[in-house]
C-alpha cells in the first residue's frame, strides 16, 4: 500500500509544554481521513508540523516516502494544499486575484481553472469585492479556494466548515468529497462535528493528550462508543437518537450515522421503499 504521510514517534514540545508525544500512525493515498479531540489534544499542531510550518523535537515523518529532513520534501510540499487555522489570503485583493496569486507562487502559467475553482466554492459571484470586505464564511471559503489551486494530491483542512452555515456545510463538505473521488487524492480534515466526521470521511484517528488514541474506519471508530466519551467525544447527535427509539423497542439496526442513513432505516421500519434500494 502507498502512503501520502508516515510518522515515526513525532514528538513537538513547546516551554514546559508537549504538543505531540512519540505519534506514529499512516495516511494511505486516496482516502478522506478525519483528525477528532478535544481543543489542545495535538490536532493542528501536527498539521503544522507536517505542512513544515513548524518542525518536530524529535522524530520523523515522509512526504510520499521522502523523509521531512531531505531536501526533496519541499517539492512533495508543492503537491500538497492546506487551510491551518486562519485561511492564508490577501485581504486587498478580489477572490480572483487571491487565486491568481496562488497560481504565480506555484508556478502556473495560466489562470485556467480559476472560475471552477470559484464557483466549486460558491464565489463565483464575488466581482471586484475585496476579500477583507468578505464575511467570515467567505473568506473561509476563498481559504478552500486557494488550497484547491494547482489541484494538489494531498489537502489538509483545519476547519474547513467553520464559519459556515448548514447549507454551506454541506456545499463545502460535498465538494471536497466530489474532488477526493474525482483526483484519487488524499485528504485530511480536522473538526469538531462528529456529524461531519460521519458523513465524509472514510477512517479517523482520535487524537487524545498529543497522541493517536484510536484510528480506524469511521464505522469501526463509532462502534467504540465508551472510548471517545472517555476523550471528551461523542457519537453523531443522531445515532444517540436513533439508540433511544431502539431502547424504547423499536427495531432499529445498530450502526446509523448520518441522517441518511436515518432517514432510510425509518422508511425501512414504515414499509416504504428506501432510495436507490430495497424495502
Amino acid at each position: 500500500m502507498e502512503y501520502v504521510l508516515e510518522t515515526n514517534a513525532i514528538t513537538k514540545r513547546y516551554r514546559g509544554f508537549t504538543a505531540l508525544s512519540g505519534l506514529t500512525m499512516r495516511i494511505p493515498k486516496g482516502s478522506i481521513y478525519g483528525f477528532v479531540g478535544r481543543n489542545g489534544a495535538g490536532k493542528t499542531t501536527l498539521i503544522r508540523v507536517i505542512c513544515g510550518l513548524q518542525e518536530p523535537t524529535d522524530g520523523s515523518y515522509t512526504l510520499w516516502s521522502v523523509k521531512n529532513t531531505d531536501a526533496a520534501i519541499l517539492r512533495c510540499r508543492r503537491r500538497m494544499g492546506a487551510v491551518v487555522e486562519t485561511p492564508a489570503i490577501y485581504p486587498e485583493m478580489t477572490a480572483r486575484d487571491n487565486i491568481r496569486q496562488q497560481y504565480r507562487v506555484l508556478g502556473l502559467p495560466s489562470d485556467d481553472g480559476i472560475d471552477a475553482l470559484l464557483h466549486l466554492v460558491g464565489l463565483g459571484d464575488t466581482g471586484r469585492k475585496k476579500a477583507g470586505d468578505f464575511s467570515l464564511g467567505m473568506r473561509q471559503r476563498l481559504g478552500i479556494a486557494v488550497a484547491l489551486a494547482g489541484d494538489p494530491d494531498f489537502l489538509v483542512l483545519d476547519e474547513p466548515a467553520a464559519g459556515l452555515d448548514p447549507r454551506g456545510r454541506e456545499e463545502i463538505l460535498g465538494g471536497i468529497r466530489s474532488y477526493q473521488r474525482r483526483r484519487g487524492s488524499s485528504v485530511v480534515i480536522v473538526s469538531h462535528s462528529m456529524e461531519d466526521m460521519a458523513r465524509y470521511s472514510d477512517e479517523i484517528i482520535v487524537m487524545d493528550h498529543a497522541k493517536v488514541k484510536m484510528q480506524g474506519t469511521t464505522r469501526e471508530i463509532f462502534e467504540r462508543a465508551d472510548e471517545l466519551v472517555s476523550v471528551g467525544l461523542d457519537v453523531p447527535q443522531i445515532t444517540e437518537v436513533m439508540n433511544l427509539l431502539r431502547s424504547r423497542g423499536l427495531p432499529v439496526r445498530n450502526g446509523i450515522y448520518t441522517v441518511d442513513d436515518a432517514r432510510d432505516e425509518i422508511l425501512r421500519l414504515l414499509g416504504r421503499k428506501v432510495p436507490g434500494g430495497e424495502k
